[in-house]
């Protein structure tokens, strides 16, 4: 086993670009895809993954959820002891402890590694987050090539659970991207929305995201009114509009929750307390 070898297992988009730039940085690395074979100078590909892993110091896992295990499972044979094994793949939590039960035995130390951007944005240096027994190993390795790593703790898993929760945002505001302008388009106006949409996300902070969060259960009422409205506006244009009625089925859930309404009700009366000019003490609410 070398400390200058690195085995990629998963040439896809985001396995490629891990190679590249581990390469352009001067690491060995050789590569294994059953499929994809993309030309990448200087990496050294071979044609099953023991081989692939089988001189080692961190193997990184770049494959899909589905395969993780299958993948894990046969490189297993060819892992030396004291290497790192990192599962990149964005999984749930229980599939990246089946992984580390699978490689560990075979004397490797688990990682359960979660990227926490777009790899393409930013390749190697993308920001990870780390679990397992093998992280403080792979982020002494990472630190090497200024690579932002987030400790989640010793439990597999826990770094893939906080992808997870990341993902609701990330693939959700994707989903509501693609409605918003499939409607804006049979609207005859997806330019214009596309230009509002990066407007608000460049302009997006901290205040903007408490904005939202505090202010759709204050305003639940008349933003249901507003997003019913949509659906029916949308449906017009004969687009499909399924992230809009689930916006609504939220909303009708926040109305009719009593703490909701309660909290709706007292902004309603501080509002009507700052537009009449009563002091800051007076619009408390016992």
């Amino acid at each position: 086993m070398s400390e200058g070898v690195v085995a990629v297992l998963g040439l896809g988009e985001a396995g490629a670009r891990y190679a590249a730039d581990l390469l352009a940085a001067g690491v060995t690395v050789v590569g294994h895809d059953p499929v994809a074979r993309p030309e990448i100078p200087g990496l050294r590909q071979v044609d099953d993954p023991v081989a692939a892993v089988r001189d080692a110091a961190y193997v990184l896992s770049l494959n899909s959820a589905s395969v993780a295990a299958t993948v894990a499972a046969a490189a297993a044979p060819g892992l030396r002891p004291g290497a790192v094994f990192a599962d990149l793949n964005t999984g749930a939590p229980e599939i990246k402890r089946r992984v580390a039960e699978t490689v560990e035995p075979a004397g490797a130390a688990f990682v359960d590694v979660a990227v926490l951007a777009p790899v393409p944005r930013r390749g190697l240096r993308t920001p990870v987050a780390v679990a397992g027994s093998g992280r403080a190993r792979l982020t002494s390795f990472l630190a090497a090539f200024d690579v932002p790593v987030e400790d989640a703790g010793p439990r597999p898993g826990a770094a893939a659970a906080r992808k997870l929760l990341r993902s609701v945002f990330m693939k959700g505001i994707a989903a509501v991207l693609l409605e918003s302008l499939e409607i804006g388009a049979l609207a005859g106006h997806e330019d214009w929305l596309r230009e509002q949409i990066v407007a608000e996300l460049t302009a997006a902070d901290r205040a903007f995201v408490d904005r939202l969060v505090d202010g759709t259960p204050r305003h639940a009422g008349r933003r249901l009114a507003e997003m019913r409205a949509v659906a029916d506006y949308a449906a017009g244009l004969g687009a499909g509009h399924d992230i809009t009625r689930a916006t609504i089925a939220r909303l009708e859930r926040l109305v009719a929750d009593p703490a909701a309404a309660e909290q709706a009700d007292r902004a309603d009366r501080a509002d009507q307390s700052d537009r009449a000019g009563a002091d800051p003490e007076e619009k408390k609410t016992p």
